[in-house]
């Protein structure tokens, strides 16, 4: 089992910046891939960046160039920066670390961008 704990939501301005911080903590074994996904009232979770072991990284078209997911192995921690902030950005953001065949995802911290 993985626990996933998310920290680092709040309420920004547009055209400003935020730091998401994932730590997992229980049996890492198989873990391959880190993600963030967001949800948005009355939308899908949708995909914003995922790194792979292999440092792969791929990031929702809408948020590229803004966004940018790293991580931490010896603190099982992923990370997403979030600069230049759009009204569209918020929602909430879940982590999610995941193995072949399972995902394990966090509680969500809240992304509220105001004008």
């Amino acid at each position: 089992q993985v626990q996933v704990v998310e920290s680092g939501g709040g309420l920004v301005q547009a055209g400003g910046s935020l730091r998401l911080s994932c730590a997992a903590s229980g049996n890492m074994l198989f873990i391959n891939r880190m993600g963030w996904y967001r949800q948005a009232p009355g939308k899908q979770r949708e995909l914003v960046a995922a790194i792979t072991n292999g440092n792969t990284t791929n990031y929702a078209d809408s948020v590229k160039g803004r966004f940018t997911i790293s991580r931490d192995n010896a603190k099982n921690t992923v990370y997403l920066q979030m600069n230049s902030l759009k009204l569209e950005d918020t929602a909430v953001y879940y982590c999610n670390f995941g193995r072949p065949g399972y995902n394990y995802w966090g509680q969500g911290t809240q992304v509220t961008v105001s004008s």
